[in-house]
């Protein structure tokens, strides 16, 4: 059962990382907090992006070191 489980969560990343690949998120040359959010959240989304879901990050902050 969990050799089940593993292998179902390794092929939705996967077709997560295929999506992202088709969508151009890693031949993008600006990168920056929001757009690897974006990867991210895309990867993690998995087979939802083939049914419309476009998840997407717009904002992020980084927080700056102390002076």
């Amino acid at each position: 059962m969990r050799r089940l489980v593993s292998l179902l969560v390794l092929v939705w990343l996967i077709i997560g990382v295929i999506a992202a690949g088709q969508r151009g998120y890693f031949t993008d040359r600006e990168q920056n907090c929001a757009s690897v959010g974006t990867i991210a959240v895309t990867v993690i989304a998995g087979p939802l992006n083939y049914a419309g879901v476009n998840p997407k990050v717009t904002d992020c902050n980084v927080p700056q070191p102390s002076p």
